[in-house]
């Protein structure tokens, strides 16, 4: 049980410091994602269909080009898994793998 402690404490002070060598717009963009993800969760969760939350996605206006086109990727990817997590949770492991993502391509 200590063990699994101290290896959890490890873990997050190591996705702090990871964090931290992040470019802005890189952990911008993980932040949106996993918001995106959690969001998409919750109306999963709720029983809204994939057709309605896709509807949600389309009639929102985003800051840059890029949005539309992940959140719906997003919004599919989440719909798709079995998963039936809380939100939070899958914000929290979006973002985490996310930040382990830009940083390995660097």
């Amino acid at each position: 049980m200590r063990n699994l402690v101290i290896s959890l404490a490890l873990a997050s002070v190591a996705v702090a410091v990871e964090a931290k060598e992040l470019k802005p717009n890189d952990r911008y963009m993980c932040s949106w994602g996993a918001g995106t993800a959690a969001r998409a969760q919750e109306l999963k969760l709720q029983g809204v269909s994939l057709y309605a939350a896709r509807q949600k996605i389309q009639v929102y206006k985003f800051n840059k080009p890029w949005m539309h086109m992940m959140a719906m990727g997003i919004t599919e990817q989440t719909y798709d898994s079995k998963s039936r997590f809380k939100p939070e949770a899958i914000r929290k492991s979006f973002y985490e793998d996310c930040v382990r993502y830009k940083l390995a391509r660097k």
